[in-house]
């Protein structure tokens, strides 16, 4: 195989879509699989959609990710500039190099008359399509036009006594479209800029590109850009088509009913290592049945050859769980560096130490690093004055009766660790019969405020005796 040489191409109109951290992370897991390279095009044709800042957001969004690229606007290359608004000489010329073959021609029909060309289509039940009004004027005829200002575009021509298009799909196998599904393609805007089926052949073949790797939304287009080939005598690279993501009802990925932005996950707390592993099995699989991968190994097992062609769902309790699963392989160290800048205030107030073995306390409960400060709520909602309804509950007589033995108990111990601490409540048990709920309740109740949280031992350890032994006696009735 000659040197592999793939693209990721967003347009700069917002977010990174979850669908296309997908077809990003397979061209890079494809390109470094063969050993190749791996480029980032901004497709910024389409100036009046464009948002501020996109393209930065999307770049850091991918970085984010481990999704790296060889050449690219950020980080300059042979084939450069790689973003297309810089390249308008070299789309105008080779568009007027098809005009001047006869292989495109220009186009004066308003966008009423087109509208209702469409209408009239419609209401025949065809389907709405070019009629080719323009492509019988006679050279002579347009260029009388274009001398009298009027406002044009560019449209290539679709050839119908060739035969049907068909082309092999990585994914897909051998496909076929008749040239009757296809009309004459705008390739060149009234305002100069192209539309992306010129602009992307062109700068595949000078950028060098062997594999297009992208969505299925454009597979219906693969027609027009293999003519565009033909008609530049260009060889046409291989390609692959990825199915849509879809909601666990199988409906296409929204909104509506699921983050589908890469930055809302990442604000989630979801890990970069969790999302792409995630992202990875959606659509594609593997022999065995492995479920956890490093970017690494995923470098080195994938293959095209095993991507689906059905959608496939973007479950989140998935990804949850499959985050629960990095987190718990994180250090407390390393989990410390993820989050102390987004630590409550309460949390910060206690030193790094205990900081740290708060998280401790309740890495294993966690989904996302953003349920963190939650969890962390009874070891700061202690300080607080306690609920009416909690100072009833310890009123009773049951309740009292433990508090009070507990306090004795820890007066006792020496060596306060979660240890001794869980063998005085065992200890508690066997002297007064109580045990479980009726036990521990209590004393939860009265050291954090809380119904639920992490283990008690584990708290009483992170509080120390004296605060434990104080956090008690306010609740004793005298």
């Amino acid at each position: 195989m000659e040197q592999v040489r793939v693209r990721f191409a967003p347009s700069p109109t917002g977010y990174l879509h979850v669908g296309g951290l997908r077809t990003a992370l397979f061209n890079y897991l494809f390109a470094k699989h063969h050993k190749g390279q791996c480029v980032l095009r901004i497709e910024d044709t389409d100036q009046t959609r464009l948002v501020p800042e996109a393209q930065e957001n999307l770049i850091h969004s991918l970085s984010w990710a481990g999704v790296t690229f060889d050449e690219g606007p950020h980080k300059g290359g042979e084939y450069g500039p790689y973003v297309q608004s810089q390249r308008l000489e070299l789309y105008q010329k080779h568009a007027a190099q098809l005009v001047e073959q006869g292989d495109a021609y220009p186009c004066f029909c308003s966008v009423a008359r087109l509208e209702e060309m469409r209408e009239k289509q419609r209401q025949r039940k065809q389907p709405p399509r070019y009629d080719g009004l323009c492509r019988r004027l006679s050279k002579e005829e347009a260029q009388a036009k274009i001398q009298e200002g009027l406002p044009y575009v560019i449209r290539m021509k679709i050839i119908h006594s060739q035969g049907n298009y068909t082309f092999n799909d990585l994914i897909r196998g051998d496909i076929s479209f008749q040239p009757t599904q296809i009309d004459d393609q705008v390739i060149l805007k009234t305002d100069g800029f192209p539309t992306y089926h010129l602009a992307n052949v062109i700068d595949d073949h000078y950028m060098k590109i062997t594999h297009v790797i992208r969505g299925e939304e454009w597979l219906s287009s693969v027609p027009k850009h293999i003519q565009l080939y033909r008609y530049f005598k260009w060889e046409e690279p291989q390609f692959a088509h990825l199915s849509l993501l879809l909601n666990t009802d199988r409906s296409k990925l929204s909104k509506r009913q699921a983050d589908v932005a890469v930055e809302d996950y990442m604000k989630k707390g979801v890990l970069p290592e969790a999302l792409v592993n995630f992202i990875a099995l959606l659509g594609w699989h593997t022999d065995t049945m492995q479920e956890l991968f490093t970017i690494d190994e995923l470098r080195e097992v994938f293959s095209l050859d095993r991507i689906g062609k059905s959608g496939a769902v973007f479950n989140t309790e998935k990804l949850e769980w499959m985050n629960h699963k990095y987190i718990q392989k994180k250090t407390v160290d390393e989990l410390y560096d993820l989050v102390s800048a987004d630590l409550s205030q309460e949390v910060k107030e206690n030193t790094e130490e205990i900081q740290k073995k708060m998280i401790a306390a309740v890495q294993s409960s966690l989904s996302t690093l953003s349920e963190l400060n939650e969890k962390l709520i009874p070891f700061v909602r202690a300080n607080e004055e306690a609920s009416p309804e909690i100072r009833e509950q310890l009123k009773s007589e049951d309740s009292q009766a433990v508090l009070r033995t507990m306090i004795a108990k820890l007066e006792t111990i020496d060596e306060f660790t979660s240890e001794t601490i869980g063998q005085a409540g065992k200890d508690i048990q066997k002297e007064t019969g109580y045990k479980g709920k009726q036990l521990w309740l209590p004393l939860r109740l009265a050291l954090t405020n809380s119904m639920q949280g992490p283990e008690l031992p584990v708290i009483a350890d992170i509080f120390g005796k004296e605060k434990c032994i104080a956090f008690l006696q306010r609740h004793i009735e005298v």
